[in-house]
Formats: structure tokens, C-alpha cells, sequence
């Protein structure tokens, strides 16, 4: 081959080389910009795990820790850096059989402050090649909640029982006493007091069912706080007479909250019931309000006969008595403190309880407000003022205790002063 022939042909190699070349890299610069971006499946699988409510361990063939996320530390399930051992024995009885088991994972033992998980149920399953995965779900909540329901259940099993039973017994007295036409009498007003018991039972069953379920609550309103203590006061009025017990409140504050009137009347009626039913003849009950930043709060106050600190962590549970005697003599059913604190959970409020023994107590029920600037003034103007003040049954003076610690409900289950409003 000649000499120009041959530079030719390697010019065009050259050629044919660059222009392949040139080709390539744009192939390969189209490809580049099809491809997503964003996280690789890895990342996003590791994204999975620590982002899970449940505790996930990755354990090899020799039981060592190879991944988990900060659930499993939380449940106790690693310690250390350090699988828990039951979780690694079930992972080699998985590698060997490769079928997948369960396991209970409780803590052995309750560690720290705060509520932990007591019951935990651990699944291993084979990933293969030697691996396997530890799946951990807390299961306390709901054990927590069954043993609400059976109390629940028990209890009012056993409410239901008293007033029904002495109205049977109550019957036959009158049936064997009925050409005797006092005995007759005195026993049908101990059966109407049995009977009408039942009936608030039962309605208060109700309505605590009815705040705590699924039934949708009545829209919700703009309602005036002045004519909810008016109205509870009215409610009150009997109990307090027949007490010897007086009901003051301050003047009226034009103020106005968000929520369901009826519901926050049954709230309060129910403190003032409470505060009435554990307070001695001729002391003082009283009724304040006040607008506090967003909130409006209605606090009710007595020098009963106060409720000890360890009590007052259960006093919002359902049935729950602080004086199981006086409780029967008032005729209360044990849920009255309940539906206050729903009520209030419901109209996104809560309710606080300051008391001290042989002192009194203090029940605030705090509820979001429905206020402009005008009437927050006019609220604050009022507030200072002192006049107005309304009084109800016997003679009292009002009270403000010493400022300590309370106690807030705001959404778990629980019953009153001693229980019984």
C-alpha cells in the first residue's frame, strides 16, 4: 500500500474513532440525565427501618448485631449495642428450621421514669444467607386499655347490682308491710331514692360513653360562660339548701368560649355538686372566671375535706372514692369528676386540681375562648371590678387557696372529690 493510502486510512480510523467516541459519550450523557434522582433503594430500606413504630433488628449467623433503629433501644430490645438474648436464641432457631417464630420480649424488668413498654411481641423471621430480622411490637397500650375495659365492666356490674338489689329488697318490705300505710310510705321513698340513683347511674353512663366513643360530639358554638354558672347554679340550688351550704361566684364577665353548652353546664354542675357533697354545713363554696391568654377558666373552690397528694392522681378515674362512706350517704355514682375531664378533653381544655387535707380543694376546668379584642378588655375590666357577686343556699365568704402544685386531667380515664358527683 502506498504511503498516501496509508495515511488515508488511518486518518479515517481516527475519524470513525473520535466520531464513536463522541457518540458514546453522549449515550451515555443521555442515560445519565434519564436516570432518577433521588435516594437508592438501599437508602430508602434504611429510611424504612428507623423510621418504624415497631423495634426492627438485623442479626447474622453468628447473633451479632448488624442493623436496628431507635424503637428496638426504646423497647429495651438492645442494650449496649447488644441484641436482646432471647431475641437471639429464636433467630438461631430460625436459621435452623427457617420458618419464622414468635417470641414474648417484655422487659424483665421496669427501668427509669416514664411509662414503659411492659408487653412486647417479637416475630423472627430468615432473610437467608444467614441473616434474620427481629420485628418487635408494643403491645402494652392495649393491655392497658383491656384492663380498663374489665375494671370498667366489674364496676359497673357491681353499681348496677346495688341499687337494683335493694329496690327488689325494698319491694318485698312494702309487699309485707302493706296494710301498714307509714311503713308502706317510708320504704317507697327509700325505693323512689334507689330508683332515681339508677336512672342517674344510667344516664351518666351514657353520656361518659358518649364522650369517650366514637359518637360525634354536637358541633360546637360560641357559648357564654356567665349563663353555664348560672344555669349549674340553678342545678346546685337544692343541694346547697339542703346542705346549709352557700354558692357564691363573682360578677359576670361577659366572657365567651368555644364548645357545647349542655356539656359544660353537666361539667360544672357536676364540680359544684362534688364541692357541695364534701364540704362541711355552713362552710363556703364558691365559683371564679377568668380570662387566662387564649383560655377560660372557671375554677370552683371549697374547704371540704381536701384530698390527700396520692389520692389525687386517681380521683378522675371512673368510680374511683376517696371516702367510700360519705360516697353512699350522698348518693353520688362515681363517674361525676369522669365526664368533667372529658368534657373538657373534648372541648380541647383540661381540668386541674389543687387540694390539700382539711384545707379544701380547687377544680378548674379550663376551656379554649372566643374572644375579640373588645370583649377581652371589657373581661379584664370586669374582672377587676368585684361587684356583682351572686350567692346561693347559706351564708359564706369566698376563698382563694394557697397558689401549690395541681394536678391536670387531660384525656385518660378517670372519678371524682371522692368520686361522686
Amino acid at each position: 500500500m502506498s504511503v498516501p493510502a496509508s495515511l488515508a486510512l488511518a486518518t479515517g480510523t481516527l475519524v470513525v474513532g473520535v466520531l464513536a467516541g463522541l457518540l458514546i459519550t453522549r449515550s451515555r450523557r443521555v442515560r445519565a440525565a434519564r436516570r432518577p434522582t433521588g435516594p437508592t433503594v438501599a437508602e430508602l430500606l434504611r429510611r424504612l427501618v428507623h423510621s418504624s413504630n415497631n423495634g426492627v433488628l438485623v442479626l447474622n449467623r453468628f447473633g451479632d448485631l448488624v442493623l436496628h433503629n431507635e424503637r428496638a433501644e426504646e423497647m429495651g430490645l438492645v442494650r449496649s449495642n447488644q441484641p436482646d438474648a432471647r431475641a437471639r436464641v429464636a433467630a438461631e432457631q430460625v436459621m435452623e428450621t427457617d420458618e419464622a417464630i414468635e417470641v414474648d420480649l417484655s422487659l424483665l424488668e421496669l427501668r427509669g421514669s416514664g411509662r414503659q413498654p411492659e408487653a412486647v411481641l417479637g416475630v423472627v423471621r430468615p432473610l437467608g444467607d444467614g441473616f434474620t430480622v427481629v420485628e418487635a411490637v408494643d403491645h402494652s397500650e392495649a393491655l392497658r386499655l383491656e384492663a380498663v375495659r374489665r375494671d370498667f365492666v366489674a364496676n359497673v356490674s357491681h353499681e348496677l347490682k346495688t341499687p337494683v338489689g335493694a329496690i327488689a329488697l325494698l319491694t318485698e318490705a312494702v309487699l309485707d308491710a302493706s296494710d301498714d300505710a307509714d311503713e308502706v310510705r317510708r320504704f317507697g321513698e327509700k325505693i323512689l331514692r334507689e330508683s332515681t340513683r339508677l336512672g342517674t347511674l344510667v344516664t351518666e353512663l351514657i353520656a361518659l360513653s358518649r364522650l369517650q366513643g366514637a359518637e360525634r360530639l354536637p358541633d360546637l358554638n360560641v357559648v357564654e360562660v356567665d349563663a353555664v354558672v348560672r344555669e349549674s347554679l340553678g342545678r346546685a340550688r337544692l343541694s346547697a339548701e339542703a346542705a346549709e351550704i352557700s354558692v357564691t361566684t363573682d360578677d359576670a364577665s361577659d366572657l365567651l368560649v368555644e364548645g357545647d353548652r349542655t356539656l359544660l353546664v353537666t361539667a360544672l354542675s357536676n364540680l359544684l355538686e362534688n364541692a357541695i357533697a364534701y364540704s362541711s354545713p355552713g362552710s363556703p363554696v364558691s365559683i371564679s372566671r377568668r380570662l387566662t391568654g387564649n383560655g377560660v377558666e372557671i375554677a370552683v373552690t371549697d374547704r371540704g375535706i381536701g384530698i390527700a397528694e396520692e389520692e389525687q392522681q386517681r380521683v378522675f378515674e371512673r368510680f374511683y372514692r376517696v371516702d367510700k362512706a360519705r360516697s353512699r350517704a350522698t348518693g353520688g355514682t362515681g363517674l361525676g369528676l369522669a365526664i368533667v375531664k372529658h368534657v373538657a378533653a373534648n372541648h380541647g381544655g383540661e381540668v386541674r386540681l389543687w387540694s390539700r387535707p382539711g384545707t379544701g380543694s380547687t377544680f378548674t376546668l379550663s376551656i379554649p375562648a372566643h374572644i375579640g379584642a373588645d370583649q377581652a378588655n371589657a373581661a379584664r375590666t370586669k374582672q377587676g371590678n368585684g361587684n356583682g357577686r351572686v350567692t346561693i343556699g347559706g351564708p359564706a365568704a369566698d376563698r382563694s387557696p394557697d397558689r401549690a402544685p395541681r394536678l391536670v386531667a387531660t384525656g385518660q380515664d378517670n372519678t371524682d372529690h371522692g368520686g361522686d358527683s
